[in-house]
C-alpha cells in the first residue's frame, strides 16, 4: 500500500456515519454506540436491513470475481469504500490477478485509519487509499493517477454510495465526471437503494437515517439507469443485486423473506 499521509481529521463519534452503520450491519467492530443505535433502530422497523447490507456486499464480491476473471480488468477505483471487511475488493481481484492495482476512496477518517492497517497489496500489485469525498471528483482523479494508469481500462466501483447523495448534489453529474475520465473498455459498477419493491419499509429507513442526520435518497429504476447513460450493460443488465450472476456466489446465504431493495448493474464504456 502506498500512503496518503496520516489521519488528520477528527473522528466524529457524536453522529452516525454511513460507513460505520454499514460496518455494524456486517457484524464488524469498527463502529461506535451512535452507529449501533441507528442500526438497531433501522432493524426495529426493517428486520431484513442487515441481510440487505450483506447482500450488497456479496454483489460487490461477485462483480469483482467477474471483472478480474472473464473481463480481464487489472485496475480498480473504489469510491465510498467503507471500513475494510474481508474479503475486500483488492483481495478478490489479486487472488485472480496478483498484479491488480486498486485505489480506495472514502471521506471518513476512521476508514483511513483502518485502511492503513488492513489494506495490504500483493508484491506484484498496488493498493492505495485516498481520503476524499465523491463530491470532489477532480481530487479523486488526481490522486488516483498516482497509482492507476487512466489511459488503460479501470473498473469504477460505486457500491451502495449514490443513495447517500441527495438530488442537490447532482449525483448523475458526479458519476458522469468520473466515468468521462476513464478510457474505452472501462466499467462502471453501481448499486443503489430503491423504493420500487418495498416503499413502506424503505420510507421508514429513510426517516430513521434522516433523524440521525444522514441523507438517504432511494431512486426508481429510470433514475438508476441514468447513471449508465452512454455505457453498454453487461448481462443481465439493471436488476436486483441478487439477480446479478448468482452462479458466481461463494459462501452466500439466502433469506426467503427479505425484499432486497437494491438495484445493481455493471456496464462497459464503449
Amino acid at each position: 500500500m502506498t500512503g496518503t499521509g496520516p489521519v488528520t481529521a477528527r473522528i466524529d463519534t457524536s453522529r452516525p456515519h454511513p460507513a460505520r452503520v454499514y460496518d455494524w450491519f456486517l457484524g464488524g467492530k469498527d463502529n461506535y454506540p451512535v452507529d449501533e443505535e441507528l442500526g438497531r433502530q433501522i432493524m426495529g422497523v426493517d428486520g431484513t436491513a442487515r441481510h440487505i447490507a450483506r447482500t450488497n456486499r456479496w454483489f460487490m464480491q461477485r462483480v469483482t470475481r467477474w471483472l478480474a476473471g472473464p473481463a480481464g480488468v487489472r485496475q480498480y477505483l473504489d469510491v465510498g469504500t467503507g471500513i475494510p471487511t474481508e474479503p475486500n475488493l483488492h483481495q478478490l481481484a489479486q487472488r485472480v490477478a496478483p498484479e491488480s492495482r486498486v485505489v480506495y476512496t472514502d471521506n471518513d477518517p476512521i476508514v483511513l485509519k483502518h485502511a492503513e492497517a488492513l489494506l495490504r497489496s500483493t508484491p506484484e500489485g498496488v493498493t492505495d487509499y485516498v481520503q476524499a469525498d465523491v463530491r470532489e471528483p477532480e481530487l479523486i482523479l488526481r490522486r488516483a493517477r498516482e497509482s492507476l494508469d487512466l489511459a488503460r481500462p479501470v473498473a469504477l466501483s460505486l457500491v451502495a454510495l449514490t443513495h447517500f447523495l441527495g438530488d442537490e448534489d447532482d449525483p448523475h453529474a458526479l458519476v458522469a465526471r468520473l466515468v468521462d475520465a476513464l478510457p474505452s473498455g472501462s466499467y462502471l459498477v453501481l448499486s443503489q437503494l430503491t423504493a420500487d419493491f418495498d416503499p413502506e419499509a424503505v420510507g421508514r429507513g429513510v426517516a430513521m437515517y434522516r433523524a440521525g442526520g444522514v441523507t438517504l435518497a432511494p431512486r426508481g429504476r429510470a433514475e438508476v439507469a441514468r447513471f449508465f447513460e452512454g455505457l453498454d450493460f453487461v448481462e443481465p443488465g439493471l436488476v436486483q443485486v441478487t439477480d446479478w450472476h448468482p452462479e458466481l456466489a461463494v459462501d452466500e446465504s439466502t433469506d426467503a423473506g427479505a425484499v432486497i431493495s437494491l438495484y445493481g448493474a455493471v456496464a462497459r464504456k464503449p
